[in-house]
């Protein structure tokens, strides 16, 4: 089967920065992008290899490099600014600069008031949040110099409505947090040049850590986190100074891209999708009933 977008060779020789890809969607997008010959540097916290989760900063570099690109593999922690800063030194030291920023590493618990540690808040708010503010601010200078470049945060749409905050209100803070840094940034860097967007998944998206934390349920009403990387493909592929300050959903970048077959992105055929959180109420229908675009 051959990829839903294709890969066109516009990346090779381009440094990309992504956090959290170790494994799951940042590690998809890795891929993806290193099929063009991109430079990818891992930021992420896992060294050695985690109890019940697969993968390691290490493990990603090499499957990067077998897929054609080019690996740094950085341990870095986003709430240590000290380790953000020497993961781009290293990354401008060994590859020239920084062409593209991904802000994907999250902190996740959809938990009410009451259930939310303040432990569990701070990690939230700290990596979510703060982590996307401070790699976008220490990149900054080099995005500045670099080669159409952009910032893509793995953030939903600001959907400012009580059924997103009313269950898990920290959750729903610190995730929207990445959001604003889009709205504000987006507008800041234009004159520089620099693209400033989110994208977020229509579906839910299947990966390790979702098995882990749900005991693989809800696997068949998901889809591949190829989804996401195509979708980011597309994004990174336009023009930053034309195509800045949007809150990208996957299906309607590919769709606008040509793609019309989506089942190729279920685990199941004709599956019955679940929606992500975040998601406009109605706007969708035509994919979570099953019926086709009007």
């Amino acid at each position: 089967m051959t990829d839903a977008v294709p890969n066109t060779g516009k990346f090779r020789g381009k440094t990309v920065l992504i956090t959290g890809a170790s494994r799951g969607i940042g590690k998809e997008i890795a891929l993806k992008l290193a099929k063009d010959g991109a430079n990818i540097v891992i930021a992420a916290k896992t060294a050695t290899p985690h109890p019940k989760l697969p993968g390691t900063i290490y493990t990603a570099a090499e499957e990067i490099e077998k897929a054609g690109g080019k690996a740094l593999a950085c341990v870095v922690d986003v709430r240590d600014e000290q380790a953000v800063k020497k993961a781009v030194e290293e990354a401008v030291k060994k590859f020239g600069g920084i062409d593209i920023l991904i802000n994907n590493a999250s902190a996740i618990s959809l938990t009410t008031t009451d259930d939310t540690e303040m432990k569990r808040y701070d990690l939230m708010h700290q990596i979510n949040t703060r982590g996307t503010f401070l790699l976008t601010k220490t990149c900054l200078p080099y995005l500045k110099k670099g080669s159409n470049p952009h910032v893509l945060n793995i953030s939903p749409p600001l959907l400012m409505e009580p059924r997103w905050f009313g269950n898990h209100v920290a959750y729903t803070m610190a995730k929207y947090g990445m959001s604003m840094c889009v709205l504000g940034q987006h507008e800041e860097f234009r004159d520089f040049g620099i693209a400033v967007n989110a994208l977020w998944p229509l579906t839910g998206v299947w990966t390790a850590a979702m098995d882990m934390l749900s005991g693989s349920e809800g696997r068949d009403n998901s889809r591949k986190p190829e989804i996401m990387a195509d979708a980011a493909y597309v994004i990174l592929s336009k023009d930053s100074r034309q195509f800045t300050g949007n809150f990208a959903i996957d299906q309607d970048i590919l769709e606008n891209a040509g793609i019309r077959d989506f089942d190729r992105y279920s685990y199941v055929k004709n599956a019955s999708l679940h929606p992500d959180v975040f998601i406009p109420e109605g706007k969708y229908d035509y994919v979570f009933n099953n019926k086709a675009k009007i």
